[in-house]
């Protein structure tokens, strides 16, 4: 009986491989060298720009050349005769949706904000669903008017738009009308006092600009490894891929929150649209296009919250990878057709801006190197050169990792985390590019505030019992099975020793598929 087992079993075993022998030269080989040479040569892009970035940060460096320094700054000066009229009349505009553990800390941020008390508004743009929630923000809102403080609180009866519905039905009321410029921030983020004389002098003294950017200071960074992660991946892109946008072109991706814009920009740019779900770029690249300049402050820093979760981290990477895809299909012709901006600000911002960051960077990051590489074990047939295996992707992780140098030696931890985001990026850029289900998604990011320390063990206690769909994530365990079968061939017949690094990729996909980060926000 056991023989005759053995033999049925070599015999479905023979099968297989002979179904594998006759697809393989014919089928897999060609594909899989087409999708190589594709992947290299979106290396050899991503490659280019990393470098080119390096090197304006680099000449900004040693030569002091910062964007600021090409601006007027000069703070107001008190005139007995015209009063506070000297100052431009400002607009602070908070939207929330059911943000029950950070409303006062921003609410409380923004009437702290110090410019004469008499040309400041104070916007909390509301659209939360829990009424008890609504009713805790707009008492807080009474709160701060009972101080003094000029403070509208603002409902609607829906959420059509989300964020950019929230901004633009804030817009049309008249007090709102009547400012000049308006800064804009989420519910998690509390700007310094100095704010907005840091910033509305630039402005004020300098009619191109349309738009004044912060950046962004991490307050919950060191709460756990994932938003150590996080810290690495955003450091990058406020130190480098803003600053660059910001001294080359005066154009970058406005970041939704810690921002001045001018009111006159808005209104020529078309006010804030809906059709997807960055309304921030899509309002930055429209102004932009009218000719509208932008700077960037890297010196200024606006205190926020990283998402702690898995979960919550997962919907802000699925809205963040799928808008600017969705975007660039629907804007590519328009920039194209431009007549008002130069040549090379057009290439940049299609090239550079969307199809490179937004679009080359996340597949090239899964399919390169994990899926292509893999499958390249079992099909020695395709060669990847060493410079598309290791070279390039050594110093673009390298030239990523400087912009947070206190985390470098978390670096394999941060490539190894990096390349499991990236199944979830990649499928949402799709997403966005075809229009495919879930391209309007939006999800607003969980937060946690400092409840985060002083409920942290109630919370891990209460989810501590986990539906079996909540805990597992099938894709990640598909990838961890997939990359873990190609490190055992290439341990057992390979020459090129990529089952280090198959297992280790393999190990993390396995960790996150399992549930076991970001699973609970951290109580210390």
């Amino acid at each position: 009986m056991e023989r005759l087992q053995d033999s049925f079993s070599g015999d479905i075993a023979g099968q297989i491989m002979v179904i594998w022998g006759q697809l393989k030269a014919p089928l897999v080989v060609p594909f899989l060298r087409v999708l190589t040479y594709i992947c290299l040569g979106m290396s050899i892009m991503l490659f280019v720009e990393r470098v080119y970035m390096a090197m304006v940060i680099a000449f900004i460096k040693l030569f002091g050349k910062k964007p600021e320094k090409r601006y007027k700054w000069e703070s107001f000066k008190d005139d007995v005769e015209l009063g506070n009229s000297v100052y431009p009349l400002v607009l602070v505009q908070i939207p929330m949706f059911n943000e029950k553990e950070v409303y006062q800390l921003s609410i409380g941020a923004a009437c702290g904000l110090s410019w004469p008390s008499d040309r400041i508004v104070i916007q909390v743009l509301d659209d939360s669903t829990d009424p008890l929630i609504k009713g805790l923000v707009e008492m807080e809102c009474q709160k701060w008017a009972n101080k003094g403080i000029n403070i509208h609180y603002q409902v609607r009866d829906n959420r059509k738009g989300y964020k950019a519905g929230a901004l633009k039905e804030g817009l049309k009321h008249r007090y709102a009308n009547q400012c000049e410029y308006v800064a804009i921030f989420d519910a998690d983020f509390q700007p310094e006092p100095d704010f907005l004389w840091q910033t509305i002098p630039f402005l004020h003294h300098n009619f191109e600009l349309g738009l004044v950017q912060a950046r962004w200071k991490f307050a919950n960074s060191d709460e756990c490894l994932m938003t150590r992660m996080q810290e690495m991946s955003l450091d990058y892109h406020f130190k480098v891929e803003q600053e660059v946008g910001s001294s080359t072109y005066a154009f970058f991706g406005f970041n939704g929150t810690a921002g001045v814009w001018r009111m006159a920009a808005i209104n020529e740019a078309g006010g804030w649209k809906d059709r997807t779900t960055v309304e921030d770029m899509d309002l930055a690249v429209r102004a932009s296009l009218k000719g509208w300049k932008f700077l960037y402050l890297g010196s200024l820093k606006v205190k926020n919250e990283l998402p702690s979760t898995l979960k919550a981290y997962r919907y802000q990477q699925h809205r963040w990878s799928c808008g600017p895809a969705n975007l660039f299909r629907k804007m590519v012709f328009e920039i194209i057709r431009n007549k008002r901006v130069a040549f090379w600000k057009k290439l940049y911002v299609m090239y550079n801006f969307f199809f490179v960051r937004k679009i080359v960077a996340h597949i090239v990051t899964f399919v390169f190197y994990c899926v292509v590489l893999p499958a390249t074990v079992m099909v020695p047939e395709v060669v990847i050169p060493r410079w598309g295996a290791v070279y390039i992707p050594t110093v673009i992780t390298i030239l990523n990792a400087v912009g947070t140098p206190r985390s470098f030696h978390l670096l394999v931890f941060w490539i190894l985390f990096e390349n499991v985001m990236s199944l979830h990026r990649t499928k949402a850029t799709f997403i966005g590019l075809f229009e495919a289900q879930r391209v309007n998604e939006w999800v607003v990011t969980e937060k946690h505030g400092d409840s985060s320390k002083v409920k942290g063990a109630t919370k891990q206690l209460k989810n501590s019992h986990f539906r079996i769909g909540e805990r597992l994530h099938m894709l990640e365990l598909g990838m961890g099975f997939f990359l873990f079968t190609c490190g055992c061939y290439d341990f057992v017949f390979g020459k090129y020793r990529y089952f280090i690094y198959l297992y280790a990729q393999a190990i993390a996909f396995f960790i996150m598929g399992f549930g076991y980060v970001g699973t609970h926000a951290p109580n210390s």
